[in-house]
């Protein structure tokens, strides 16, 4: 077997409190530079899926210190990690897949799919994929899934910041373009506040129609011919 098929790496993964365990192994057997992959929006019934990756130096940064599953990030925080993420990061990325494109394939495709051109889209190119929970077919490079991914590596933890933060500002800004559905308060999750703005207003054009949830509020006119 050659070296480059080898696994698991050497030296061996070994879990450590470091957020950097993964990559510096992956790095240090000569398969860098490792993207981390993840996205934002999946179980929204409104607004795009977002998709990010990014691949950080091999070097640690204090500024990237409190990277963490941007889930668990105060806004605040969470904010300044991403303006260090896009300063520091070695390459990053970020695709956006509307609430249209979402009821034409599906939730799962479409989230594959953002994976595959997020990591495509990455300059330099990854040497290895690091994946939040699931396996991503069809990438040009060889992946891992990481359970809870973005709480145990740091890549997978900048592309959920990146994700997260760019989704969040998109919401808040339909909320102007859309107003009385308060998607700045719930970004588009299934909430009883947001449930009950779309049975009082109906769905609107960012609302993802192939869900149950926002169908059985459609008119025939919402519905086409």
């Amino acid at each position: 077997m050659s070296a480059s098929l080898r696994w698991p790496p050497r030296p061996p993964v070994r879990r450590a409190a470091s957020l950097r365990t993964y990559e510096f192994a992956l790095h240090n057997s000569g398969l860098g530079p490792v993207a981390g992959v993840d996205e934002a929006g999946r179980g929204a019934c409104a607004g795009p899926l977002v998709v990010a990756a990014c691949v950080l130096k091999p070097n640690q940064l204090r500024s990237l210190a409190e990277l963490n599953d941007s889930k668990k990030v105060a806004p605040p925080l969470r904010r300044r990690l991403y303006d260090a993420i896009r300063k520091y990061a070695l390459a990053h990325s970020v695709v956006v897949i509307d609430a249209a494109e979402i009821d034409e394939i599906g939730i799962h495709v479409a989230n594959i799919e953002g994976m595959r051109r997020a990591v495509a889209a990455l300059r330099p190119a990854p040497g290895y994929v690091l994946s939040d929970g699931f396996v991503v077919p069809g990438l040009p490079v060889p992946s891992l899934p990481i359970i809870a991914g973005d709480a145990n590596a740091a890549c997978i933890a900048a592309a959920s910041i990146l994700a997260k933060v760019t989704r969040d500002d998109i919401m808040a800004g339909l909320d102007e373009e859309l107003p009385g559905y308060e998607f700045a308060v719930h970004k588009g999750y299934s909430t009883s506040l947001h449930m009950a703005r779309i049975a009082e207003l109906g769905p609107s054009p960012q609302h993802r129609m192939s869900y149950r949830n926002v169908a059985a509020h459609a008119t025939r006119d919402t519905l086409g011919p």
